[in-house]
């Protein structure tokens, strides 16, 4: 019984790369919006090289098989939704939402009504995950997953 090794991109620090951009969302109201965009880079670098990683980890265990890409495909678009689209999206709304109400509802200084959406923004990170990638992983077995799954194969799991 050998251990498996674990997933770079799944079971390490280099997984929380892929949350660069809710990170950067969340500073929008405090940095500039390059920063917000370099974090962007960061996290589609990371879900262009956990692609890659999958789809070289697939070749090599069915050299033959010629739908390996399909490992590339699944691991880049569930990445691409559940890790830099939808938290994105999700994080710069709550982001924007929250300044607006507070400056409507509060008389905070500006520099606190930032400062306070920032860390909304983070605090609303990690609640967000699970429920996306559940999301994700639905529209998935949904949709694209069921051009290339074989009969009977059970979801994957990210």
């Amino acid at each position: 019984m050998g251990q498996e090794e674990p997933d770079l991109y799944r079971d390490t620090w280099v997984r929380y790369l892929g949350y660069a951009n809710e990170v950067g969302e969340s500073f929008r109201p405090l940095v500039p919006v390059q920063v917000v965009w370099a974090s962007y880079g960061v996290a589609t670098a990371y879900v262009t090289a956990d692609a890659i990683d999958k789809g070289r980890k697939a070749a090599a265990a069915h050299p033959q098989d010629p739908t390996r890409g399909v490992a590339v495909v699944d691991t880049f678009v569930w990445q691409s939704l559940a890790s830099v689209a939808i938290p994105g999206f999700t994080i710069n709304r709550l982001c924007a939402a929250s300044l607006a109400l507070l400056g409507a509802l509060t008389r905070w200084p500006l520099p606190v009504r930032r400062w306070t959406t920032t860390a909304l923004g983070l605090a609303a990170i990690p609640l967000i995950i699970t429920p996306i990638d559940r999301t994700v992983d639905f529209l998935m077995d949904s949709s694209l997953r069921k051009l290339y799954r074989a009969p009977g194969e059970p979801p994957t799991s990210h």
